[in-house]
């Protein structure tokens, strides 16, 4: 029977330690196993008690007032955000706008940038691995523009039709909008090199990071893209906050998203005056104490090592492949290999996959 060892590097007993909800039973002596991470991840306590700091010492609206808990709270928000710029590489804090999550990044993208810049026959390429939320959008966008939509094919091995996405690019797309980790097949794409070929071809480009962001080092500057998103959820930080890092001068060009609040600079009766990055596309109150919470996570994921983070995960998931193997009638989906990040999905040869599900939640499994 094979042994899963994990790295010497990660101390699985601690960080285990750091998540309350991990000690939690199910039923009496079942505990729970959390293994729907790339839905939402636990939070560790290091997360829940900067909000909990934030709500019991600084709670007050940022940017707009003078006296002393709206400073310090603003401090603390515009101090997250430098934080989650660094995790990035992005070269300016001003290039990290803060979102509900990817889903509305990439719907400010597309209802921003795509109608300033889009019109009638217009091509934009994705691919069949996306999730809905880099479907849907752009699908709508389509509708109203009467823009054409391409799709990268996925081959039987789980990795995209590479020659396929090259005789796309010739047809002069506009837009590349592709995943950088499957949430299903946990395949990682070539996103540096996918980037590359579509701005050569004349297109800007859009990576949905949340699979990315989370499990392995992601360098925006490296990978060159014009635009990349990612959730708050899916990084140990709380719901309610994602991230847009735009391109300086694609954010500057883009019209405001939402109306009111701090987006204005200037406004009268029948005018206004939209204000300078982020503060742009941040209408209204934000999710002040989950922006801390995010770069509490982003302080956490670093404390660990984002690379250690990714050794470990290849340690679990080639330990998972190797046991579901054994079992007669599983079908395992996804490429191997390097290719592959933390994800594993399988099908059981006549069984109902919600019922392998339910099964397995009897045991404390999720």
């Amino acid at each position: 029977m094979p042994t899963l060892k994990p790295l010497d590097v990660v101390d699985i007993d601690k960080i285990q330690a750091d998540f309350p909800i991990l000690s939690r039973e199910i039923k009496p002596g079942t505990r729970v196993t959390y293994l729907d991470s790339t839905a939402t991840t636990q939070k560790p306590l290091q997360v829940i008690n900067a909000m909990d700091d934030y709500y019991r010492k600084s709670n007050a609206n940022i940017h707009r007032g003078i006296h002393y808990l709206a400073e310090e709270a603003t401090a603390l928000y515009e101090d997250a955000r430098a934080r989650i710029a660094k995790f990035i590489n992005s070269p300016s804090a001003k290039q990290v706008i803060f979102t509900r999550n990817t889903t509305e990044s990439i719907n400010l993208v597309a209802q921003t940038w795509g109608r300033k810049n889009l019109q009638s026959g217009d091509l934009i390429i994705l691919t069949e691995m996306e999730h809905h939320s880099n479907l849907v959008p752009w699908q709508m966008l389509a509708s109203e523009l009467d823009l054409r939509l391409e799709f990268v094919p996925v081959d039987d091995a789980g990795l995209l039709d590479l020659e396929a996405y090259h005789q796309l690019l010739k047809q002069e797309p506009k837009l590349a909008a592709f995943t950088h980790m499957s949430n299903v097949l946990g395949t990682i794409t070539p996103a540096e090199q996918m980037t590359a070929n579509a701005q050569a071809a004349g297109a800007r480009v859009l990576i949905d990071g949340a699979q990315s962001v989370p499990h392995f080092s992601v360098d925006i500057q490296a990978l060159g893209a014009d635009f990349l998103v990612f959730s708050g959820h899916k990084m140990c930080g709380p719901t309610g906050v994602g991230v847009l890092y735009g391109q300086k001068e694609l954010l500057e060009e883009m019209p405001p998203f939402l109306g009111g609040g701090d987006m204005i600079k200037k406004v009268e009766l029948r005018t206004f005056q939209a204000n300078t990055i982020p503060h742009k596309f941040e209408a209204g109150t934000p999710a002040i104490a989950e922006a801390i919470g995010l770069g509490a996570a982003v302080d956490y994921l670093l404390e660990i090592g984002m690379d250690e983070i990714a050794a470990q995960e290849q340690v679990v998931v080639n330990y998972a492949i190797e046991r579901l193997s054994e079992v007669p009638g599983i079908t395992i989906y996804g490429p191997e290999g390097k290719e592959r990040g933390g994800v594993t999905s399988f099908n059981m040869e006549g069984v109902h996959a919600h019922d392998v599900a339910q099964i397995l939640d009897g045991d404390g499994i999720a």
